[in-house]
Order: structure tokens, then C-alpha cells, then sequence
């Protein structure tokens, strides 16, 4: 491997908490789940309590802090009622999001360099706490040192334009961006993970920025999980991110 350590995988269940949600079932069971993907070599569980509650619910983080047994990488916005959830249950981790009701996903990096001061003033506590702070940013240098300055130990890149884009020119320019802003948190001592819209082929060149520390996919390992079980399928993403890195 180009790194000292492995690539970690953080593996979003969100989707698989919407199956559930559109019946209304007890059914697929998110424990059940995530026992079956820590098994399977995920690093890290990660799972959006959004504000709508589309998909996990306030229970499922709840009954998930105590059967998580690799760490809880709790997404969510900045809003006062998400860091009271995020003090009173103390994942290992939080991933600080911009949030729309309308959206479909997650859309764009937060605008650090427009709530600076307030998103300093809201991770704070959290901090405090003992909790892992990320800021999900766009890959810019301008927002990286605006991360610095929020004091937020952890940044994850938004891949999102670089995964839509076809192969070509134009994800290659989408690509170096991502490159030199991993180089540039890395530089300044950021912890620089990265996530949005990666799948089994282009996750191969963000796998291999040897500073890359984590990524985060949930959407194409449940989708494969349809076909191959979600063992299988994060096995699957594990041994793409290793190949990457050798």
C-alpha cells in the first residue's frame, strides 16, 4: 500500500432504513444489518437523522448506540435540536451536513465561509464532548482553512461532482480539485475523509490519494446489496478500496 494504514470504510444504512420506511415495517432490521456489515469489514456505521425523518428515525440512533461495536458516525445538520440528539447519545463521530427538506440527497458542501462563526459556536460543545467533529465540505482550499478556523478536526470532501460527471475531462478536473484539497487539509493537519455519490468503479481514484483516511458510501452498497447480499456487497467495496491502494 501507498499508506502507512488502510483506507477506512464508513458504511451509510440510511437506504437501508427508506426500504423499511416505505411500508412502515419493523423490516429489514437495522441491527441485524449492521452486525452483518461490521462482519463484512466495514470500519465505521454511518447513518443521517435528518430532519424530516425520512429514513432513520430518533429510535433507531438510540437502540444503534448500544449495538454498534465499530463507532456510530452520526450525520446531521446544524441546528440546535440535532446537537442536543448528538450531546445526549455521544456517537464517536458526527459529520456536520447542510440539509434541505426538498432534496433528495445531500446536496453540496456546507458554506463554512458563510457560518463560520456560528458553526464554530455550534461545534464547540460537541467537541467538548469528546465528539469526532467532521465538516462535509466542498473540495476547496478557501473552505479547508475555513474548517481550520471553525477548529473541526475532520473534513470529508464532497465527491459529488466528480461522481457525476462522465469519465473524461471533465471528471479529471473534478478529480484534481479533490486531490489537491486532500493534499492541503492533509498539509494543515485536517483528518480528510471524503463521501457522496461513489460507486465500485469510481471510488478507485479517490481510494488512491495516499492521504485519503475514510470514505463514506451507503447508496451503491445497498443498491448491490439487492443482487448479492449486504455482506457481499461491502466486502465487495472493501476489496476495491484495498486494490486501489496497492
Amino acid at each position: 500500500m501507498n499508506t502507512q494504514t488502510a483506507l477506512r470504510l464508513g458504511v451509510n444504512i440510511d437506504h437501508i432504513a427508506t426500504i423499511r420506511q416505505a411500508r412502515g415495517t419493523s423490516y429489514p432490521d437495522l441491527v441485524e444489518a449492521v452486525r452483518i456489515v461490521e462482519e463484512a469489514g466495514a470500519d465505521i456505521i454511518t447513518l443521517h437523522l435528518r430532519e424530516d425523518r425520512r429514513h432513520i428515525q430518533d429510535r433507531d440512533v438510540e437502540v444503534l448506540r448500544e449495538r454498534i461495536t465499530t463507532g456510530m458516525n452520526l450525520e446531521m445538520a446544524a441546528t440546535e435540536e440535532m446537537q442536543a440528539i448528538a450531546l445526549r447519545i455521544r456517537p464517536e463521530a458526527c459529520c456536520i451536513v447542510p440539509e434541505r427538506r426538498e432534496e433528495l440527497t445531500t446536496e453540496g458542501g456546507l458554506d463554512v465561509l458563510g457560518q463560520e462563526a456560528r458553526l464554530k459556536a455550534f461545534c464547540a460543545p460537541l467537541l467538548a464532548a469528546g465528539i469526532e467533529v467532521s465538516l462535509f465540505v466542498e473540495p476547496d482550499l478557501a473552505h479547508l482553512d475555513a474548517a481550520l478556523r471553525i477548529g473541526a478536526p475532520v473534513v470529508e470532501l464532497h465527491t459529488g461532482a466528480y461522481a457525476s460527471a462522465a469519465p473524461g475531462p471533465d471528471r479529471e478536473a473534478h478529480l484534481e480539485r479533490i486531490v489537491a484539497a486532500a493534499a492541503h487539509g492533509h498539509a494543515r493537519g485536517l483528518v480528510v475523509n471524503a463521501g457522496h455519490g461513489l460507486d465500485y468503479e469510481n471510488v478507485l481514484s479517490i481510494a488512491a490519494i495516499p492521504v485519503m483516511h475514510e470514505l463514506n458510501i451507503g447508496h451503491a452498497i445497498v443498491a448491490r446489496a439487492l443482487f448479492t447480499g449486504i455482506g457481499e456487497a461491502v466486502r465487495a467495496m472493501r476489496a476495491a478500496m484495498d486494490r486501489a491502494r496497492r
